[in-house]
């Protein structure tokens, strides 16, 4: 062996994955010797001659390195490689010294890495990144896998889209909205595919929202999905000002003005029978504009009300309020909790042709055949108020007020639902009690509100589990802390915890779900708002009628395995 290894080319040119195995006697040093002048003459690294020569194979030498060099070795079936950061090492650094960021935590990287003696590799990680590098061990033919995967170049991701097949249309798009420059952008064939596939990749995700956000080294695109940012892809910072002018022009948006934020529409047409709606909004960042693009899909509104999540005593309550022939019917949550669904939801249910309805939004979001739907422009004039005015000139028997404001919207909504007609509209508050001093403290006199106000809604979008759930164990002491009663406790039911599959892509919810507060406005609630009630006596009057809160509904859905305790816990805060 000594001879061997005083040959020239063998010891101090040895691989350092060759000298390991060669002194825990994993193979001889003529071994070492022939598949390092093999390596060398292919042009291919040591590992891959290695594993090609059969004298070990990928699991077993994957195992040596974790125990040899101490390690961590890591079963990529059992990780969520979906998670993993992207653009945090480079394309080029992925694929030449084969490397792929797993997790980074803090000033901490983890990389897999399938030859640990590589020093190389993480010498350049860790000048790039300017992260402490922790390695771990993969499989070195899974690596590969996992490379050829993801390490595709943005550029070549971009190219390919041109043979996909794509071939929708814009139906907004109008040519001679196009002046030269914006005709030179859009032209570009690889932007407008890499454009359809993200739209389409989004709609096929159930996502909300796409973000497309320039940074100064990197452009990177994120879908919102079940509530959830989720970055999807990281296209070349050269393709941003294409991008944006691409977008603009479909959008009906001025290409050549990028100092000021703007708004636009525009319509995605998949088929004959199926289109979405696209909300579009600009802002002016540091390296670029950042773009939102919100999806309105109609087919929401078509849903039902069973598909909303209304416990079978709320969906009661709710159809028997805005069956009513006049009054005000008030949904209030957060951005994002649902609103303008569970509103055009109620008016699908009322759109009958003996019925008048008309809705002033800003936007409108979703088309409603049928009804009469008031786009509201302030800079023309046309401000709630003004809308609600000319509404109560057209004969309606049913308003939608987008949201309320102001005092101004507030009275007009009000005289409207105290003369004969029935109004819909919504409040940023926490909760429903909450709501009507909100109303009070607008300006908005007691008696106005307890004549006028029938029903207030709060609600939240939780989470729902996917299939994959599992039964937990948690503690009984944790149950009730969280707002189960002992009562609740009795019997053999078990809640859910969130797992990951590949259907949820790992993240163990697929789906949201309505949590809601259903609050009829009863003699007794009327009283309090008449002595200029708080929220909290309001509240312990509402508790006395049997209302339930948010917490308790979602606890609720906890009981009948639809979400987990967690995401309720997350979105009701008490």
């Amino acid at each position: 062996m000594a001879a061997v290894l005083s040959n020239p080319g063998s010891s101090a040119a040895m691989p350092g994955l060759a000298r390991a195995l060669l002194q825990a006697g994993r193979m001889t040093a003529l071994q070492a010797d022939v598949i390092g002048k093999q390596a060398v003459s292919e042009k291919t690294p040591f590992i891959d001659a290695l594993l090609a020569s059969g004298i070990i194979d990928a699991w077993s030498l994957a195992t040596f390195c974790s125990e040899t060099f101490g390690y961590p070795i890591l079963d990529v079936a059992s990780f969520n490689i979906a998670s993993r950061p992207e653009g945090v090492i480079d394309n080029k650094l992925m694929q030449g010294q084969r490397v792929i960021a797993l997790a980074k935590r803090g000033n901490k990287i983890s990389v897999a890495i399938s030859d640990p003696t590589n020093t190389t590799a993480l010498d350049q990680i860790k000048f790039q990144t300017e992260l402490t590098v922790e390695p771990v061990i993969v499989e070195h033919t899974v690596l590969l896998k996992l490379i050829e995967l993801y390490g595709e170049s943005a550029e070549q991701s971009l190219n390919k889209l041109n043979d996909d097949g794509l071939d929708l249309e814009f139906a907004t798009e109008e040519p001679e909205a196009q002046n030269a420059q914006g005709a030179a952008d859009i032209d570009d064939a690889p932007v407008v595919k890499f454009l359809q596939k993200m739209l389409i990749d989004a709609i096929n995700l159930g996502a909300s929202d796409l973000h497309f956000e320039p940074f100064e080294k990197f452009y990177r695109i994120r879908f919102r999905v079940d509530g959830v940012l989720r970055e999807i892809a990281q296209p070349p910072l050269a393709i941003k000002e294409k991008l944006a002018s691409r977008i603009k022009v479909i959008s009906k948006l001025d290409i050549s003005e990028k100092r000021v934020p703007q708004d636009g529409r525009m319509k995605l047409v998949l088929s004959k029978t199926r289109s979405i709606d696209f909300r579009v909004s600009t802002l002016p960042t540091l390296f670029g504009e950042k773009i939102v693009m919100r999806i309105l899909d109609g087919s929401q509104a078509q849903m039902g009300i069973e598909a909303l999540g209304y416990d079978p005593d709320q969906k009661e309550t709710l159809m028997k309020a805005i069956q009513r022939p006049y009054g005000m019917v008030l949904v209030t949550g957060p951005t994002g909790s649902g609103k303008t669904v569970s509103l055009y939801t109620c008016l699908n249910i009322l759109n009958q042709p003996g019925i008048n309805i008309a809705t002033a939004e800003d936007p409108a979001e979703i088309n409603l055949p049928g009804v009469n739907q008031v786009n509201i422009n302030d800079r023309a004039g046309l401000t709630f108020p003004v809308a609600l005015k000319a509404f109560l000139r057209q004969d309606p028997d049913i308003i939608m007020v987008g949201e309320i404001r102001d005092l101004e919207t507030a009275d007009i909504a009000i005289k409207a639902a105290q003369t004969g007609h029935m109004v819909f509209s919504t409040l940023h508050t926490n909760d429903a009690p909450s709501t009507l001093t909100r109303l009070m403290n607008m300006g908005v006199a007691p008696f106005n509100i307890a004549s006028s106000v029938i029903l207030i809604t709060a609600q939240r979008l939780a989470r729902r589990l996917c299939v994959c759930k599992q039964p937990t164990d948690i503690p009984a002491q944790t149950l009730l802390e969280a707002g189960f009663k002992e009562a609740d406790l009795e019997g053999d039911w078990k809640p859910y915890m969130a797992v990951g599959c590949e259907r949820c892509s790992g993240s163990g919810y697929k789906g949201r779900l309505g949590i809601y507060q259903i609050m009829p406005i009863t003699e007794a609630i009327e009283k309090v708002i008449l002595t200029h009630g708080t929220a909290l006596e309001i509240e312990a009057q509402a508790r006395l009628d049997g209302v339930r809160t948010l917490r308790e509904s979602g606890l609720v859905k906890v009981k009948l395995g639809l979400t987990s305790l967690e995401e309720i816990l997350g979105c009701t805060n008490e």
